[in-house]
């Protein structure tokens, strides 16, 4: 049986455990932290969003950052102190403005393979994950948004997305929650939402019953390869072990552009920081006063996803800061403030807030397969759509191997 390291114990690096495992390999799961999912997989927006698929590569995006750059509670911030690796990425970013198309169409259709992979999973290991599959509902207030994202939507209807525009009256009677007065949106009906926190967790679960081992406060040191295979070094606390596997699988999220700087490669991912509320609904009117329905309010960058009875998520801003984990109250309140303003008879005496690292690329696309080196392979760099994406990535990946170390005909069926 092969042997196979997964560094990275998040949605990217569980979910990929899995379908090695489905296929009969023996993995083995290595991660810095004690459990599973406890960085950028803990407290996201929670949207499976394939209408949220649109990369960041246009001039719009660039503009607005540069009006914002002095605004702290700004939804897009980006800390002006040089580093080199911020403005290499960043000068890369708008290098990659003239695939923005081409990268959103295939985005979406990623993003539309991956749901029903996801949804398959959860069904087969019985993985209770506060999943809710009424659509997402993109708002927007004025007129020069609306006719933006009739743009976008061009672009996602292209990639096979079933999304259309609907009324203030229609956003009404899709989620009668709603307050305020807007312009128009955009509603997807196959779009959806869950706990990514819940759903590893559990997925993590699944593994350890397909025989897959975890190995947990272990900080990777050195990564290398050759014909013979894999071979990893790292830390438990003070000690320090070593073993060779058949092939490694970096699914590390930020820490993957340090693991593959060791490997000889260069995998240009970016830190940026993200922050969640999560709100207690603690009785059953503050239930009824909270959407159902996911939001993306298109001019605050925010969205919104119920979890349960008693949890209502609200996400956003992106934070070009570095490897910086702070929660600055500067950047939780507009979140806070946004759900006074429109929900006003939801409370916010009861709200955990929480900040994550998106690992970034500079074209917002996945490094998914092969590395340089024999036996070493990518799944990472997902940025915003890490919980979107991860389902398919997964099996791309895990194919990738197959198809390189030559198990497709003795491996194990992935549907067995």
């Amino acid at each position: 049986m092969s042997t196979i390291a997964v560094i990275g114990s998040g949605i990217t690096g569980v979910t990929t455990a899995y379908a090695l495992a489905r296929r009969g390999y023996s993995v083995t799961v290595f991660d810095r932290q004690r459990y599973p999912a406890m960085d950028t997989s803990f407290a996201n927006g929670g949207q499976l969003s394939a209408s949220n698929a649109e990369v960041w590569n246009n001039l719009g995006t660039i503009i607005k950052g540069l009006k914002w750059m002095m605004r702290k509670d700004a939804p897009l911030l980006l800390n002006p102190t040089p580093t080199l690796h911020k403005y290499t990425w960043l000068a890369e970013f708008i290098g990659q403005i003239p695939h923005y198309r081409r990268n959103t169409i295939e985005t979406t259709r990623l993003a539309i393979a991956a749901r029903q992979h996801l949804f398959d999973v959860a069904e087969r290991e019985g993985i209770a994950f506060d999943l809710e599959r009424r659509g997402i509902l993109h708002v927007y207030s004025n007129r020069a948004d609306f006719h933006a994202a009739s743009r976008v939507n061009e672009l996602l209807i292209a990639g096979g997305l079933d999304r259309k525009a609907v009324t203030p009256s229609e956003m009404r009677s899709i989620e009668p929650a709603l307050n305020g007065e807007y312009f128009g949106g955009f509603f997807t009906p196959s779009d959806s939402t869950g706990d990514i926190h819940k759903f590893t967790r559990g997925l993590a679960a699944a593994c350890k019953r397909d025989g897959v081992r975890f190995v947990f406060d272990s900080e990777i040191y050195d990564v290398s390869s050759n014909s013979g295979g894999a071979f990893l070094r790292w830390r438990e606390g003070p000690v320090k072990n070593e073993a060779r596997f058949q092939n490694a699988i970096v699914c590390a999220g930020i820490g993957s552009r340090r693991i593959a700087a060791i490997l000889g490669d260069r995998v240009n991912i970016y830190p940026v920081k993200g922050y969640s509320i999560t709100v207690r609904l603690s009785d059953d009117a503050s239930q009824k006063a909270a959407p159902r329905v996911s939001l993306l309010d298109e001019a605050a960058k925010i969205v919104t996803s119920r979890l349960g009875e008693d949890r209502f998520r609200i996400a956003g801003t992106a934070e070009f800061n570095g490897e910086n984990r702070d929660i600055r109250w500067d950047r939780i309140r507009p979140l806070l403030q946004w759900v006074e303003q429109w929900f006003p008879s939801v409370p916010t005496d009861q709200v955990v807030p929480w900040a994550g690292l998106r690992p970034m690329t500079p074209n917002m696309m996945p490094r998914v397969g092969r590395a340089k080196r024999p036996h070493i392979f990518y799944n990472t760099g997902h940025g915003h759509l890490g919980w979107t994406l991860s389902a398919v990535t997964a099996e791309m990946v895990a194919e990738a191997v197959m198809t390189s170390d030559g198990s497709r005909g003795t491996a194990r069926s992935p549907a067995s």
